[in-house]
């Protein structure tokens, strides 16, 4: 039995996610929302504050957060 020849049948479902960026240039984190540390983020690479932004992502829930 070979375990590599996988294929997923269902599509990836894709949608606008709400995310937070690093504002720093020489960092390239972002966060989603709903696994965000906090109120307002901070990098969890440098440190520098995050602001708000939407990327189109597949969709992954948070069981720890309530929807």
């Amino acid at each position: 039995m070979c375990m590599y020849n996988r294929k997923n049948l269902e599509p990836a479902v894709i949608e606008e996610t709400k995310v937070w960026e690093c504002t720093s240039d020489t960092c390239n984190c972002w966060v989603r929302d709903n696994f965000k540390s906090g109120d307002q983020p901070t990098c969890p690479i440098c440190k520098s504050e995050m602001k708000q932004a939407v990327k189109e992502l597949q969709v992954i829930h948070n069981p720890r957060v309530i929807d």
